[in-house]
């Protein structure tokens, strides 16, 4: 089970809600990642298990139309919200990981880094005060 905590800078005010750190659920791991250029901090999906097809042993069409399953060679990873709100599917025949290089979710040419709390705020530097509480626990 993964969790989400509200993050904020008592100084400048910005406000997030990301893991904070490597986390993972049942069908996805994501790592809170600082992108330098949107100044912001996201849950970037590192790993997705998908189910595969029988015949094939690929993860199915209807996935990759989706935008699930990257194309080709350029892998571009799912936001992790629509990594969350994926329906799973029962009596599968088997599954995958899929792994992903972090990378914002605006634009995979943005620069982005590792980011684990505590650390500091994107926007002026000071470290981000974390919520007690969850905000989101997530499967």
């Amino acid at each position: 089970m993964g969790r989400s905590y509200w993050f904020e800078c008592p100084r400048c005010g910005y406000r997030a809600r990301v893991s904070g750190r490597a986390d993972r659920g049942l069908d996805l791991f994501v790592q809170t990642i600082l992108c330098r250029d949107c100044k912001e901090l996201y849950d970037a999906v590192i790993r997705l298990r998908v189910e595969e097809d029988a015949a094939s042993g690929r993860p199915p069409a209807s996935s990759r139309s989706r935008g699930l399953i990257p194309r080709g060679i350029a892998s571009v990873a799912p936001t992790f919200q629509s990594a969350l709100n994926r329906l799973p599917r029962l009596g599968a025949n088997g599954s995958q990981w899929l792994k992903y290089k972090l990378q914002c979710p605006v634009s995979a040419l943005h620069r982005v880094q590792a980011w684990n709390d505590p650390d500091r705020c994107p926007r002026c530097g000071v470290y981000l005060e974390k919520n007690a509480l969850p905000f989101r626990i997530w499967d």
